[in-house]
């Protein structure tokens, strides 16, 4: 059964999965880089930029993780790019050059509609103007019996998450504080909502958090 899955996710020790202020010089809001060291220095992730070497261990399974057995990603129009309101034309194409490193169809949640854009390495960005159900629907059936995965931003994993849709979430919490940004779970009752924790392994770059919502 396909599953809805949150990976990867960074969150400051204050609670914050994004810094504020995003734009095109701070795609991850400004101070937001800090909460995804432990990424930027595994294997996994060099490996997916054209680049040698990178930590194992840890911190590199999870990332690995993050790309194992994912039919589909259903990201927000955040996360897509900084262009706000209507699309003025079709010159934005993501953050990620041609060849984006997702290799699988991607619907991208918005209330403005665009054509897809298909991109180099198997990467198709398809927009969604009909809601985070119609999304989900959408990357299920694109996934063929692979998971789903959910990319953000946190706008869209709280709304999802709201909505009792997501099966997986990994936290990879940082020794940062960021003080402003966009909170994760504030405000949420995650135990309510049916989450428990089912993994918890450290290093000195995240504590990596696991949360299972039984079907």
């Amino acid at each position: 059964m396909t599953k809805l899955r949150v990976l990867s996710i960074s969150m400051s020790v204050d609670g914050f999965s994004a810094g504020p202020n995003q734009d095109l010089a701070n795609p991850l809001g400004v101070g937001g880089t800090a909460i995804f060291e432990w990424m930027f220095a595994t294997r996994t992730f060099r490996r997916m930029h054209g680049n040698d070497g990178g930590s194992t261990g840890v911190d590199d399974e999870f990332a690995a993780r993050g790309f194992r057995n994912i039919g589909a990603w259903i990201i927000g129009r955040n996360m897509f790019g900084p262009v706000r309101g209507p699309w003025l034309d079709d010159n934005w194409k993501g953050w990620w050059g041609e060849n984006p490193p997702y290799h699988v169809p991607v619907f991208v949640l918005t209330n403005h509609p665009r054509k897809s854009i298909t991109m180099e390495g198997g990467t198709t960005f398809e927009f969604v103007t009909d809601g985070i159900h119609a999304a989900l629907e959408r990357a299920t059936e694109a996934a063929k019996g692979q998971d789903v995965r959910l990319g953000g931003g946190v706008a869209t994993i709280r709304e999802y998450l709201r909505a009792g849709l997501v099966d997986e979430v990994h936290l990879a919490i940082c020794p940062v504080l960021l003080g402003s940004g966009e909170n994760l779970l504030a405000g949420m009752d995650l135990p309510r909502l049916g989450y428990q924790r089912t993994e918890h392994r450290s290093t000195e770059q995240a504590t990596h958090v696991v949360l299972t919502k039984p079907r």
